[in-house]
């Protein structure tokens, strides 16, 4: 669930970046790439925190290729610029971060829910199921007829 909760937060940050290129306010220098864009995925990753926090594999792995194709690109394409000698400015630094982490959510997201599927649910519980699944038990509560003796007063 906190994964979910961080799909939603960095899903309100990307909503927030493209309501102020929206209105050209510049937000440390970080940028949509294709607005348009922006909003149909926007409206996609919606279905996809709904899938994720049902644990539905579809989710994970359509949030990873919607983020992977937007995000990768871009951060794929700035990495290869800063290693052939471009310079690095910094609001293409904080655009390659915001990528960074949107690719690294992506991928702990999908590690998530498959780790969490290959997981089998443990139904029983050595602490507690001595008492409530014990049949024995029961018969000798059932055949107990003791009555109580003492005499309680209460002033």
């Amino acid at each position: 669930m906190l994964l979910v909760f961080f799909m939603i937060i960095f899903w309100l940050f990307r909503a927030i970046v493209a309501v102020c290129a929206q209105y050209s306010v510049d937000i440390i220098g970080i940028i949509p790439y294709n607005l348009t864009l922006e909003i149909i995925i926007s409206f996609l990753v919606i279905v996809c925190i709904v899938l994720v926090a049902k644990k539905k594999t579809i989710g994970a792995l359509a949030y990873l290729l919607i983020y992977g194709i937007y995000f990768g690109n871009h951060l794929f394409s700035g990495l290869i610029n800063i290693f052939q000698g471009g310079t690095l400015t910094m609001d293409m630094s904080v655009n390659l971060i915001c990528d960074f982490c949107a690719i690294l959510l992506a991928i702990f997201c999908l590690f998530d829910n498959l780790l969490s599927k290959s997981k089998k649910s443990d139904t029983k519980h050595r602490n507690t199921d001595w008492y409530f699944n014990n049949e024995e038990y029961d018969k000798k509560i059932d055949n107990d007829n003791r009555d109580d003796k003492n005499q309680y007063k209460f002033y």
